[in-house]
Formats: structure tokens, sequence, C-alpha cells
């Protein structure tokens, strides 16, 4: 009984480390595949959209001067969110006129509103999303 007790344990001990070893490698692989990629300027740019200067009033009824720059996370989404040019104004001015020229004030007032574009955009795409939202000029008045 003894002589085949030791390659059967040889057997399964040989399939067991292989399969940690699978898996291991698998584990592994997709950790790196979670890792994004930084992107170079240019293939920002090649992903990105510029959303003219729109100038609306705030609740109070201040006035704000806007523009930005949209990152999508490829060519499909960016041509999509170009298409989607009424409704992303639309969506922008809509969040501007619930605003205060306080709710804007400082770096987190800002970081607030590309968040809170940048959601709202998603909710509309179908293929591909936003990736960024980029304040690129501001006044308000």
């Amino acid at each position: 009984m003894s002589k085949r007790l030791f390659p059967t344990m040889m057997v399964l001990l040989t399939a067991i480390l292989l399969l940690a070893t699978l898996a291991l490698i698998i584990i592994m692989n997709l950790g790196d595949k979670d890792k994004k990629k930084e992107l170079t300027i240019d293939e920002v740019i090649k992903v990105s959209v510029d959303v003219p200067e729109i100038m609306t009033n705030l609740k109070t009824g201040d006035y704000v001067k806007i523009s930005f720059k949209v990152q999508t996370d490829g060519k499909k989404a960016r041509e999509e969110f170009k298409k989607r040019d009424f409704q992303t104004k639309n969506l922008i001015i809509s969040e501007l006129s619930e605003m205060q020229p306080s709710d804007l004030d400082g770096k987190e007032g800002k970081q607030q509103l590309e968040e809170t574009i940048k959601e709202k955009i998603n909710g509309l795409m179908k293929s591909g999303k936003v990736v960024r939202v980029y304040i690129t000029s501001y006044v308000i008045s």
C-alpha cells in the first residue's frame, strides 16, 4: 500500500504547486492591467474636446464666463461627446444656475464643479466615458 501512496502524493503535490503557480501568474497579470497607463500629453489631446466659453447667470444673478476641456477615454467617446455638445452645454448651464459665487470659491469649489459635470456627462455617454473635466477659463462678474 505504501508503494502506491508515495507516487499518488507526489502527483497531487505537483498538481497543487502547478495550480498555485498558475493562480499567482493570473493574479499578477490582472494587477498589471488594473494599473492605468499614464497618457502622454499628445494622447490626452487626441481624446479631448474643448467646450467653448459659456456665459450664464448664477443663482444670485451674478454672471459667470467659463470654458472647459473634457478628456474622454478614447476616440469613440470623443466622437460621441462632440455629438452631445448641446446636452453638455445644457448640463453646465443647469448646474451653474443653481450655484452661488461662493460655491466656486477656491480650488475645492472648482474641483467639485469639474467632478459634478463629469458625473452628469457620464450619465449620458454610451460609447465610453469622460475621464476628466478641466476648467480652462473662468470669470465671475
